[in-house]
């Protein structure tokens, strides 16, 4: 399995898309939050917090992830190397998890640069320090754990198909709908006492829980239980070539 996380990694990297995905994460991140003169900006905004990168980055992502996890099993299968894949002395479970981790790496590492705002607006601050850093960390805690969440979707979305693009659009549309579809089904106000219940299903408040600083268990079970489905999911996609 091991040896299959080195692969998934050395591929990634080994290819234009790998550095592409995190020039256009931190790209985009840089330019909204330092350079668009928006509501994002925090210069103009004149206060010493990240918020605005982590309400932007969930949105990014959106995109970024499936464009990273499309390959995972739609390239094997096209190429029909899934074939000599699953010769190899792996568990269907093992496969899946070693390109999971693989992925979730790939976006970790397209975390770390940003911390270079953190720092920035640390010595930006009045007086120097000023800077909710608890908060921060909740936040980076609550973006890895919705990565984490995005990359799960995109992986199932990869083993049902053979062509990358319909893995890229399906992982959007399941990612979007898992992120904001429940909130705008809570805000129509349609089903009475189990609205707020509606709500809890969907990762957004999840991602604002965290976000707050507190990082607290029911929120971690809740991203855990996700990925956890969706990972179990994509086994099951992958047993299915047996049937």
């Amino acid at each position: 399995m091991i040896a299959l996380l080195y692969k998934e990694i050395n591929s990634f990297f080994g290819s234009l898309i790998g550095y592409v995905v995190i020039i256009v994460f931190l790209l985009f991140n840089g330019l909204f939050l330092w350079v668009f003169p928006m509501e994002f900006n925090i210069l103009d905004n004149g206060y010493a917090y990240l918020d605005n990168m982590f309400m932007l980055s969930p949105f990014i992502f959106l995109f970024l992830i499936p464009a990273v996890t499309m390959r995972t099993f739609a390239d094997e299968k096209k190429t029909g190397t899934i074939e000599l894949l699953v010769t190899k002395p792996l568990t269907d479970l093992q496969i899946v998890l070693a390109k999971y981790f693989a992925c979730l790496i790939i976006v970790i590492v397209s975390l770390i640069p940003t911390l270079i705002y953190y720092a920035t607006i640390y010595y930006l601050g009045d007086p120097v320090g000023n800077i909710d850093t608890g908060g921060t960390i909740g936040s980076y805690i609550g973006l890895i754990f919705l990565g984490a969440s995005f990359i799960s979707i995109g992986i199932f979305a990869s083993s049902i198909t053979d062509n990358q693009i319909i893995s890229f659009l399906l992982s959007i549309l399941i990612c979007g709908f898992a992120y904001l579809g429940f909130e705008f089904i809570y805000s129509l106000d349609l089903f009475g006492p189990i609205d707020l219940f509606i709500k809890t299903l969907g990762i957004s408040s999840h991602y604002t829980s965290i976000s707050r600083g507190v990082v607290d268990l029911r929120d971690v079970a809740y991203f855990l239980s996700f990925i956890s489905i969706f990972i179990l999911l994509s086994k099951i996609s992958l047993e299915s070539r047996k049937w």
